[in-house]
Order: C-alpha cells, then sequence, then structure tokens
C-alpha cells in the first residue's frame, strides 16, 4: 500500500485528524494508495499558508520574470518525470499509461506558454480628461486561487489553472479529487523540487464535505477554478455566495459529432473513435452525439462497428491496451443501467453493452455502440463517461444542427465535411465553445478551452487565461506643481 501525504506550505503532512481515503486500482479492484482526507483545519492552514506566502513571504515581491523561470523549471521537471507520473496515474486511475505519458510530457508546454507570458502582462496609461493627472492602471494578482481538479485528465487540468495562476502572481491551494489523487501528490514533489516558496502551491485531498466546501467558501480565497460535474458546480457556487469569489466552470458535456454525406470518411470514422473510445470515453469533449447524413450513415456505422468489434481491452499499464477500465465501480454500474433502457426508449445496442467476458475484475466496459431514433434515449441525453456513442441519422444541414444544439450541455463539438463553405457555415451555428473540423480531441496551450450552457462559463488556456487570474488597478497621481484644491471651493 503507497501512502501520501499533503502538501502544506512547504511541508509534507497528514490529516489534522489522522482521517485516510483509499484509492482503488480500477484494472483489478484492489487497494493500492492511502491518502489523506483533509479536514476543514487542514483547509484553513493551506488558505492561510498561501495568504502568507503572497502578502508576506517573498511570493508577491519577486519579479515576474523570475516568476516565468520558476514556471520554465516547472515545465522541465515535469517532462523529466512524464513517465512516472504517467504511470502513477495509469496505476490510480485506469487511464491508459501511453496516454498518461505522452499527456503528461505534452503539459510541459502549457507551463512554459505561462512562463513566457508571466511578464507581459501590462497595463495602459489613460488619456484622462482631468488636467495635471496622470492616471495609469496596472494588472495585479487576484489573490489565492482555490484550484479544484477531477481525476480524469488532472496534471492537463491542473496546468490550465496553475499555470496562468502562479504567472499572474497569485497563489493556490490545489485540492485533488477524492477519487484517484495520487498524480497531484506526485506532481507536488516537482513543485517543490522546482524551488517554489513554501505556501505558493499547497496540494490536499478530500470528499466535498468538509474538504471542499470548506476551500471553496473560505474567506481567505478570491478566485475558485473548478472543473467537474453540474451538480457539484452548483455547490461551488452557493459556497462563493459568502466570500464573492471569481469562479470559472468547466463541467464537461455531451458533444455532438456532425459527420455529413460529403466527408472523407476514414477521417471521420477516425475522429468519431477518437471522441468516444479514446481515454476510454472519460473524456470532458467525448463527441458521444454522432449524427451521420442518411447518405452515409450504413456505411459509416458498419465501419464504426467493425473498428469497435477490433479494439484492445486490456491491462491498462500494457502499450498494446486501447480501451482500459473506468475509473470506478459507479461509473460501470450507471451504464448498464442505462444499457437496460434503451429498448424501452426505442433504441438498439448495435454492439457492446456490457462487460467483457475475459475481465472478470476491474472496472471494464466493452464498446458500445447504441442506434437512437431519437434524442429521447438516456445515452443520447446523459454524460455516461464511458466508451459508449450513441448514433442518430439525419438528412438537412438544418436539421443536423437543429439536432446538435438540441442539449443542456455546450463544451466541443465535431464537424466533419469536405465542403469549406459549409464547415464555415455549420461551425458558427453551433453553440458550443469548441468546434474541431475534420479533427477532435486536439489542444493546446494556445487555445482557449471552455463552454456554454451546463457545461459551464470562464477559459482556460490561451492568452486571454492569464488576464482571469489578475485584477485591474488604478492609480492617479497629481502632477500639478500646485496643492490640491480646496473640496469645499467648486470651480
Amino acid at each position: 500500500m503507497n501512502r501520501y501525504q499533503q502538501y502544506i506550505d512547504g511541508e509534507w503532512c497528514d490529516a489534522s485528524d489522522g482521517q485516510t481515503m483509499t484509492s482503488i486500482n480500477p484494472s483489478n479492484e484492489e487497494p493500492w494508495a492511502e491518502f489523506p482526507a483533509a479536514s476543514e483545519a487542514d483547509v484553513n492552514r493551506a488558505v492561510e499558508s498561501a495568504r502568507r506566502a503572497l502578502y508576506e513571504g517573498p511570493w508577491g515581491s519577486i519579479t515576474a520574470t523570475q516568476r516565468g523561470k520558476l514556471l520554465s523549471r516547472l515545465a522541465a521537471l515535469v517532462r523529466e518525470k512524464a513517465l512516472y507520473l504517467g504511470e502513477i496515474e495509469t496505476t490510480d486511475s485506469g487511464k491508459l499509461a501511453r496516454e498518461t505519458r505522452a499527456q503528461t510530457a505534452y503539459v510541459g508546454d502549457y507551463y512554459d506558454y505561462f512562463a513566457g507570458l508571466a511578464d507581459k502582462i501590462e497595463g495602459k496609461t489613460l488619456p484622462i480628461d482631468k488636467p495635471d493627472m496622470h492616471v495609469f492602471t496596472t494588472r495585479v494578482p487576484i489573490g489565492v486561487v482555490a484550484a479544484v481538479v477531477p481525476w480524469n485528465a488532472q496534471m492537463f487540468l491542473a496546468a490550465t489553472k496553475l499555470g496562468p495562476a502562479l504567472a499572474a502572481g497569485n497563489t493556490v491551494v490545489l485540492k485533488a479529487s477524492e477519487v484517484a489523487p495520487a498524480t497531484m501528490f506526485e506532481f507536488a514533489r516537482a513543485i517543490e523540487e522546482a524551488g517554489f516558496p513554501p505556501g505558493v502551491v499547497n496540494v490536499i485531498s478530500g470528499s466535498g464535505e468538509p474538504c471542499g466546501r470548506a476551500l471553496t467558501s473560505h474567506p481567505g480565497i478570491s478566485r475558485v477554478a473548478f472543473t467537474g460535474g453540474p451538480e457539484t458546480a452548483a455547490r461551488v457556487v452557493a459556497n462563493t455566495a459568502s466570500n464573492f469569489a471569481v469562479v470559472s466552470l468547466e463541467l464537461g458535456g455531451k458533444s455532438p459529432i456532425l459527420v455529413f454525406d460529403d466527408a472523407d470518411i476514414e477521417g471521420a470514422v477516425n475522429g468519431i473513435v477518437a471522441g468516444n473510445f479514446g481515454a476510454s470515453g472519460q473524456s470532458c469533449v467525448a463527441g458521444s452525439r454522432v449524427f451521420i447524413q442518411s447518405g452515409i450513415y450504413n456505411e459509416v456505422l458498419a465501419e464504426l462497428e467493425n473498428r469497435a468489434r477490433r479494439i484492445v481491452i486490456g491491462d491498462p499499464l500494457d502499450d498494446a491496451t486501447q480501451v482500459g477500465p473506468l475509473a470506478t465501480r459507479m461509473q460501470v454500474e450507471r451504464i448498464t443501467q442505462a444499457m437496460s433502457e434503451v429498448a424501452s426508449q426505442g433504441a438498439s445496442i448495435r454492439f457492446g453493452g456490457g462487460r467483457p467476458k475475459e475481465f472478470p475484475k476491474g472496472y471494464y466496459v466493452v464498446p458500445t455502440i447504441v442506434e437512437c431514433p431519437h434524442q429521447e434515449v438516456t445515452t443520447m441525453r446523459e454524460e455516461m463517461f464511458g466508451p459508449v456513442m450513441s448514433a442518430l441519422r439525419f438528412d438537412t444541414e438544418d436539421e443536423g444542427v437543429a439536432l446538435a444544439n438540441d442539449t443542456r450541455f455546450g463544451l466541443g463539438a465535431g464537424v466533419f465535411t469536405e465542403n469549406v463553405a459549409r464547415a464555415h457555415r455549420v461551425s458558427a451555428k453551433i453553440r458550443s465553445g469548441i468546434v474541431w473540423v475534420n479533427t477532435y480531441r486536439a489542444i493546446s496551450p494556445i487555445a482557449p478551452f471552455g463552454g456554454f450552457g451546463m457545461s459551464g462559463y470562464g477559459r482556460e488556456a490561451g492568452l486571454d487565461a492569464i488576464e482571469d487570474y489578475t485584477r485591474s488597478k488604478t492609480t492617479w497621481i497629481n502632477i500639478s506643481s500646485e496643492p490640491m484644491s480646496n473640496p469645499f471651493v467648486m470651480r
């Protein structure tokens, strides 16, 4: 049993009340790691540590260029440790090792990107309408940031929060998920090794109550960056009613993929497979609502079934594996329940729909294709967070767009067409924060990431993200040689 400690004020420590939680290896359902369950006292200590580091310690006085150099050092360490960090994440969450290793290495680019922006946060001189006044603005850190990350893609999602937060000069309390948090504790070692002063980044773990509630409602928190589900997000927003923290929410979705008759079929099938079975379907941008135009519907679906039959299910640490286990038993049970409902809803399971017989242990689900006559099927409406795709036929472009937009979510979308005019028309009409045309699941530190509707608000990554972690401060300087005029004499 691996035993982890939380990282507060530059020190490794257990929970103040000794409470712990256990992580289950999803591939064999056996306990493999133990970690602290942070108490409210631990949260208070972490927030106070972050406040001291910002307002009393060295972090608030070092230059922006120095902050950038520390982030660059962190980027290099993340790349150096990518193999190890990736395999820890795989053991903890069940995600494929070849994906976790590659994603962790790429995360270094995010820290490098924000390292380069650290000393490019600029203010303005205002052409003020008052004589003898010099007025300018500066961008200042917003304060202590509560970064709440889920278990899936945690290195990436931590980088989209820590990168701009630290570049802008804030301090951070990072709450790892109560599901599979081991990678965040290992990552904290890289933060320590990079040379960040104590308290600048604190890493804790725990359940929503008390840890999540105490953190997001804490009066010392000025900014909350949350990734998770809409139900938890509603509680987070309610928590911030008492501290007025600025909030950004990335809440996942139920993303559509539109495939038109003129699409390159091989490319479209690859995009659908990536959007549904990549990461074993455990992706916030999973393109699990697949709309295929009638002229190629049968051909595309037949090829998707053929591809699904050939997918290699197995040990996530084996590089030959293409789909591994899900992270929790609850996900398997949710999918199993949805599969039991589809027939009564008029849909049919074309392939999959159950657990693989060769894996009696582990949270495995066979890659599944559900043919739907309408969008009122459970698998069409609800986020499955597993390798389940739902397919529906459409006839016209307008119908396809209407189907794509018929959802309460709006994070990602895919469009496959060889018609450039159609690509522009359709992508402009789809209500989502990201639209991929003839590709899917592409990311970059340069490109903003975020959604509409129940997929949340705010944007992560990109140039604008860094301003979301600052406030504008206005300074007025009287440059007249005369004293300030009598306020009771009006002129």
